[in-house]
């Protein structure tokens, strides 16, 4: 197998777009998206200020986060080396464009697939050139094949101060950069063009952060790059919350079950798995909805990549959804003793549905904020909130057993949820997580974030830890219900 590469020089750069221009024509991109595309950045000020050039796309990673997390392998990586893709395998879930560090992947809008520089393999194959080093009039762009001793752009490489994109990745990218500005390379270190240039309708690397006042490592400006939109929006949002519901709800029926309430039936052997059967049907025609190839969910497991979560994780959701129904056959039943032998199981289920996101998550590279270790103990705190919240709204209606349990549940998911945002928060990370706190607390999003920790967090844990104080110190109160002080029996 050869290792192909690519040589940047960008000292040789004229900025004229020949590279983008060819690759459209190449391989007929869309106008408004690109495979290969040239970044303009400024330094200085005048008169003394210096306009930079950078050619951008796929850096052909040896350890390409892009093929792990895509789940149908329609990321693959050819016998040269070449990560390539596979168009009709694709189901646009756009785990790849998380992953990506370098944010060269897009959604083709023609096709509606992801896809991205893949070398002109096409062309390779039959012993031509990729089409941008074919017409770049200073010849700034070479292939390098890093696996021949005698290439010479490999050479130059070998022997020059080059330098390559986020190396604190650890993707082991093979597109290296000769005489580039570092301020080209890092889109932390520019600021927005803002000044009504032509060029100004750009994506700014951080909108919500004042020019040197938050980031101080801010020296330069860019002027053109091409845009990255969110990915990932409303409905994988929704997805964690409807995941949550469905698990928070079992994992507190399994702990009313093995607390020795088993023979409720309503409230524990057929209202939850009902609840958590909705909610996890509704989180499969989420995950499906955000796919832009929709039609081709079911390739998720009849061409599953076994070393994606987003693979995993539909397993973990069918498995979960199996004890979720024998659970509720049994509950009809009115089988205490099945019941019994499926807390457990229940248990599992409802841990594996609550966290494997946070491994899904791990594998997005190109998100630093997602890697942290506190996103698996945030998910199963939100889990048990969820739970908890179901349950005490059940016992406004119906005769929970165990209501003094339920509302510790939900205290302690939600004042571990609130412990573990504050943390978050408070801590320091790389400079792209401190970016993405702020822009959470302080940014364009801080109304939400607020309004989600008060709302969330604070307010419930106000009012269920009244309600203990209530049950352990105040008069009885008629009725049931979350504020309701009857003592509790186990088994009532």
């Amino acid at each position: 197998m050869t290792r192909l590469g690519f040589l940047l020089d960008s000292d040789s750069c004229i900025g004229c777009h020949a590279c983008t221009v060819a690759c459209k024509s190449e391989h007929d991109v869309p106008i408004g998206v690109n495979r290969t595309w040239v970044k303009y950045v400024e330094t200085g000020t005048f008169p003394h200020a210096s306009r930079h050039f950078s050619v951008m796309r796929c850096n052909q990673c040896d350890d390409a986060p892009c093929v792990k997390i895509c789940p149908t392998s329609a990321l693959f990586r050819a016998d040269n080396g070449v990560v390539d893709f596979d168009d009709s395998s694709c189901i646009g879930c756009k785990g790849c464009m998380n992953a990506c560090p370098y944010d060269a992947i897009f959604i083709n809008p023609a096709t509606n697939t992801a896809n991205k520089c893949n070398f002109c393999n096409h062309r390779i194959a039959v012993g031509l050139e990729p089409s941008c080093v074919i017409v770049c009039p200073t010849h700034a762009i070479r292939v390098a094949d890093f696996d021949d001793p005698l290439d010479p752009a490999a050479a130059v490489v070998a022997r020059s101060d080059v330098a390559v994109r986020s190396p604190e990745q650890g993707t082991k990218p093979k597109l290296y950069y000769r005489g580039a500005d570092q301020s080209s390379l890092d889109p932390l270190r520019t600021a927005i063009a803002a000044d009504g240039m032509i060029w100004a309708e750009t994506t700014p690397a951080h909108p919500t952060v004042p020019t040197g006042q938050f980031d101080p490592g801010v020296v330069a400006r860019t002027t053109y790059t091409t845009p990255h939109p969110i990915t990932w929006k409303v409905k994988v949002s929704g997805y964690l919350v409807t995941k949550a519901i469905a698990a928070g709800v079992m994992a507190v029926a399994a702990l009313q079950v093995l607390l020795g309430n088993s023979g409720s039936q309503a409230t524990v052997g057929v209202i939850p798995p009902m609840i958590a059967g909705t909610l996890l049907a509704l989180t499969g025609l989420l995950l499906v909805a955000d796919l832009k190839q929709p039609t081709r969910f079911h390739y998720l497991l009849t061409r599953g990549n076994r070393s994606s979560w987003l693979v995993k994780g539909a397993y973990v959701l069918i498995a979960n959804t199996m004890v979720v129904a024998a659970w509720w056959v049994a509950g009809l039943a009115d089988s205490s003793a099945a019941l019994k032998w499926l807390a457990v199981p229940a248990v599992l289920g409802a841990t594996g549905t609550a966290g494997y996101t946070a491994l899904l998550f791990g594998q997005c590279e190109g998100r630093d904020l997602w890697q942290s270790p506190l996103v698996l103990p945030m998910l199963l705190a939100q889990t048990a909130t969820a739970g908890g919240a179901v349950y005490a709204l059940m016992d406004v209606f119906a005769d929970v057993p165990d209501p003094h349990a339920v509302r510790w549940v939900l205290l302690g998911g939600a004042i571990s949820s609130l412990a573990i945002v504050s943390l978050e928060v408070l801590s320091k990370g790389t400079r792209h997580v401190e970016l993405a706190v702020h822009s959470m607390t302080r940014g364009i999003y801080r109304g939400r974030f607020w309004f989600g920790v008060m709302v969330g967090m604070v307010t419930p844990s106000a009012i269920v830890a009244i309600a203990l104080s209530v049950d352990t110190s105040g008069p009885s109160l008629p009725g049931g219900g979350l504020a309701s002080a009857t003592p509790y029996t186990p088994g009532r």
